[in-house]
């Protein structure tokens, strides 16, 4: 399988060229509970080279990956000659996404199902090196995690990552990386349904919300996905 290919590639290309500190917020993953992650939610988005963080998480947790990651790729990213190739088959199954109204975001919805291993940054951009994103704009946390989470009625783990930063190793728009820095983030496992449950949603349940309840819940995610980053993200 070439995603299982280029993942351990990519796991032993940062070993080699990185160093990771990297720090379990509570309990640290075990072999048992890397099949029952669901969910991966990356904070703190500053580069095309977070992939390099599976330097500091286990191998079987490579092996679910590639057995079964699903992710949004942006259309401009998955529409580079070389990049675009790189993301297309570093997952099982990776969709391209447009930032209209066109049906792409519902595309990728359609892929989660209770085998999946769900790959998002919520903040849907980078963070550039002056802490806004490339309109000057400050980060924000999006929407769409939510829309995810509300179609997750399936049991499994939700793992937060959160990123301390690479524009050290690399800034967007940066043509190599630099070698041999230290990447840093914190790690944090949360049952799927308990966070669902904090967030007001029944616990393996659809989200049958009303409208103004679900603006409502869309809401309490974003504030506390943002909560997460300003507080857990290393410095």
């Amino acid at each position: 399988m070439i995603s299982a290919w280029l993942l351990s590639s990519v796991k032993i290309m940062a070993g080699l060229f990185c160093r990771f500190e990297v720090r379990w917020i509570g309990n640290k993953i075990t072999s048992s509970q890397v099949r029952d992650v669901r969910l991966v939610i990356v904070l703190n988005h500053t580069s095309l080279f977070e992939p390099i963080y599976m330097g500091g998480l286990p191998w079987a947790f490579v092996w679910a990956l590639a057995k079964g990651a699903t992710f949004p790729a942006a259309d401009i990213t998955f529409n580079r000659p070389l990049l675009g190739n790189f993301f297309r088959f570093l997952a099982p199954s990776v969709v391209s996404i447009t930032r209209s109204r066109d049906g792409t975001w519902t595309d990728f919805l359609k892929t989660c199902n209770p085998e999946s291993v769900i790959l998002i940054a919520p903040e849907g951009r980078m963070k550039r090196p002056d802490g806004l994103d490339k309109h000057g704009q400050p980060m924000t946390v999006r929407g769409g995690v939510a829309d995810i989470l509300a179609g997750m009625t399936w049991d499994g783990l939700v793992m937060f990552v959160y990123s301390g930063g690479l524009h050290h190793i690399h800034s967007p728009g940066q043509r190599f990386p630099t070698l041999f820095q230290t990447a840093r983030a914190n790690f944090e496992l949360m049952n799927l349904q308990d966070y669902r449950k904090a967030m007001g949603l029944s616990g393996g349940a659809p989200a049958n919300l009303s409208e103004d309840e679900y603006r409502s819940f869309k809401k309490r995610v974003v504030a506390d996905l943002e909560r997460r980053r300003d507080s857990n993200c290393p410095i």
